[in-house]
């Protein structure tokens, strides 16, 4: 049987930690991509050097043009600049909307029949930005925040409560960041609801941590952000998608009908599959949730809106 082929668009530190996790899984045959010359190639033969210590067979390269990204299974799209002192929200929308537009359509042209996995900043206006330069089938673009997201909301509570993070499961909704909506009605530590192992005040106090997740680490490390994380949170829905393992997963995902969005892609519980998106599940939600919701909802629509002015022509 012929391997999967995935490429991973930008060899920072969360497209390397990507092409990590991914080889480590033996997931395929990994392609490292990035402009600067030497970059993508060195981390590629330093990974490929650690094979047989690990006990991966697989091909991993790396390379500056997308050549050598010819008919990827998935492309995973990290590349982008991080805000920068003095750079307004705008200006980084603008780099940001240009850099991921142009890998896109160039990784498309190599690769038309591949799966997007979106990573890079800001989430919703690059899922939004992908899509509308690949004009991919919305269920093969799918943006990666949930999936961190609820990662830090279980290590958090199984750290408050002291037990395994494998036995807690999370649920959230919404954009990345402070648009997070997180749910402790559908957050359980082995069946046991956790509204029944921890305080209310103490719950809120966990979110808001989760909401602030990566600021944390961001002022924790002065030059950078996360990328362990992240590289992890990715290389679970690339996993699911691969293997056809159809797992239940939070993404930025096309709604139209769903939840009422109207045609945009925002943070939803979705089964993921060899198709991309099989189905996104709807989930009963209070006045409160709700109205949460459709906060987030509003704000991933202005920040399209705002996209919208340096899409390309």
């Amino acid at each position: 049987m012929q391997r999967a082929k995935i490429t991973i668009i930008g060899a920072g530190n969360v497209g390397a930690t990507c092409a990590h996790w991914a080889a480590a899984k033996e997931l395929g045959d990994v392609v490292l991509i990035d402009i600067i010359e030497g970059l993508p190639q060195g981390k590629a033969l330093d990974l490929f050097e650690a094979a047989p210590i690990e006990g991966y067979d697989l091909q991993i390269a790396g390379a500056n043009d997308y050549e050598a990204s010819a008919d990827s299974d998935i492309v995973v799209i990290t590349s982008g600049v991080p805000r920068k002192p003095g750079m307004s929200r705008d200006q980084l929308l603008e780099t940001n909307v240009k850099i991921v537009a142009e890998v896109t359509a160039r990784a498309v042209e190599k690769s038309p029949e591949a799966i997007l996995v979106v990573v890079s900043n800001p989430l919703d206006a690059m899922v939004y930005t992908a899509h509308q330069v690949s004009r991919l089938p919305t269920a093969r673009v799918i943006g990666q925040a949930g999936v961190l997201d609820t990662a830090r909301f279980r290590a958090f509570i199984a750290a408050e409560i002291g037990c395994s993070v494998e036995d807690v499961q999370a649920m959230l909704l919404g954009g990345h960041g402070d648009d997070m909506v997180p749910l402790p009605r559908y957050t359980t530590v082995s069946g046991i609801p956790v509204t029944q192992l921890i305080s209310p005040g103490k719950l809120e106090e966990l979110v808001t941590r989760t909401r602030n997740g990566g600021a944390e680490i961001v002022n924790l490390l002065k030059t950078g952000s996360a990328y362990y994380a992240p590289g992890a949170a990715t290389v679970a829905m690339v996993e699911s998608i691969i293997r056809d393992k159809h797992r239940v997963l939070p993404c930025a995902a096309y709604c139209d009908e769903e939840y009422g969005v109207g045609g945009y892609f925002v943070g939803v519980p979705c089964v993921l599959g060899r198709n991309g998106v099989e189905k996104v599940l709807e989930v009963e939600l209070d006045a409160r949730e709700k109205e949460l919701f459709e906060t987030s909802v509003q704000h991933v629509k202005d920040l399209c809106a705002a996209t919208r002015k340096y899409l390309p022509k």
